[in-house]
């Protein structure tokens, strides 16, 4: 169990050390995610780039290093990642508790569909499914889920 987990926001110097957590978690033994269409370098680029100036990033530590990332876009929860040898310790859980404070009206979120131990995860906070598609929207093109959690806007039937 990791002791006196800090949560805070991604700061410039936690991009190289989150991205890689990211890369490491979508590529872990028995991950259920296809395989990431960027480098390793691309997505390092990317949380420099854009997801530390977005200020919508946070970072989970534990024991001096990251542990997981969060990151909202507006009302979606957007990435969720826990660090493969971190996993099962609630890590998770408090990065969603956290999400569902800072966006209590409601939030949304996409999973693949071949991710069925995230959507068991996201079901037991809350979450339910409102739509399945065939990928076609996202840049893997791998089928996915829409899920939705409180009041939010795509949980009222359409």
């Amino acid at each position: 169990m990791i002791e006196d987990l800090l949560v805070r926001p991604l700061e410039p110097s936690d991009t190289d050390e989150a991205a890689a957590l990211w890369w490491r978690s979508r590529h872990a033994d028995g991950a259920q995610l296809p395989a990431a269409i960027h480098t390793e370098e691309q997505v390092a680029v990317w949380f420099a780039d854009v997801l530390l100036p977005d200020a919508q990033t946070w970072v989970a530590l534990g024991d001096d290093r990251i542990v997981a990332v969060l990151t909202l876009d507006g009302d979606d929860l957007d990435q969720l990642y826990v660090d493969p040898e971190a996993g099962g310790q609630g890590i998770g859980s408090a990065l969603v508790d956290l999400a569902k404070d800072l966006r209590p009206g409601g939030l949304a979120l996409w999973t693949f569909q071949s991710n069925t131990r995230a959507q068991s995860f996201y079901r037991r906070h809350g979450f339910r499914e409102v739509r399945r598609t065939d990928g076609a929207g996202n840049e893997e093109r791998a089928p996915d889920v829409r899920m939705v959690w409180g009041a939010h806007p795509e949980s009222e039937p359409g």
